[in-house]
């Protein structure tokens, strides 16, 4: 019988909370459980707050929150899940920024926590209660990391910078109406 350690019920902890909120997350855009307004309705949030086409960006965000979640529980690929889910919460996080940091004025602390915890997961690793120790990690490799987390930030990066420059454009359109009169 192998004996496990502290550290990996501790990740085995973390994972399933920050896996299982994720997924829940990813559902609602999805799917429409737990209360949430599916592709539709999230597509046209999306749109709202500058993410176009907001039905392709639901399905983005959905897909990133859903299956980095379920893999992050899982303890399989971490990498990747880890930092898919990294970077939906970066697109969240953007959001919610106008709004401040704490989570009762809207602000980005709930989505920067699932974010940050999610991209120490993919770094950490998932620890030996996991399939990808399991599997001999055959899709948990170190070299993963940093591909995984760059390829992220960088269209993390671009999608949120193609956001803020539409809603740059937004604003702009309104004042010089306003300027008008």
């Amino acid at each position: 019988m192998t004996c496990y350690d502290r550290r990996d019920l501790g990740l085995l902890l973390l994972r399933l909370g920050t896996g299982g909120v994720l997924a829940a997350h990813g559902a609602q855009k999805l799917f429409g459980w737990f209360g949430g307004h599916g592709l539709e309705g999230t597509g046209q949030f999306m749109e709202s707050v500058g993410y176009a086409p907001g039905k392709a960006s639901a399905t983005a965000a959905g897909l990133a929150e859903t299956g980095g979640g379920a893999l992050l529980a899982l303890g399989l690929a971490t990498p990747a899940a880890g930092a898919a889910a990294a970077g939906a919460m970066a697109g969240a996080s953007a959001v919610h920024v106008p709004n401040g940091f704490f989570a009762q004025s809207g602000g980005y602390e709930h989505a920067a926590s699932l974010g940050l915890a999610a991209a120490g997961l993919a770094i950490t690793g998932p620890g030996r209660l996991s399939l990808d120790h399991a599997l001999g990690h055959t899709v948990d490799r170190n070299w993963m990391v940093p591909a995984a987390l760059g390829a992220t930030a960088a269209v993390t990066a671009v999608v949120v910078g193609m956001r803020n420059k539409r809603l740059r454009r937004q604003e702009q359109g309104e004042q010089e109406a306003l300027f008008e009169e």
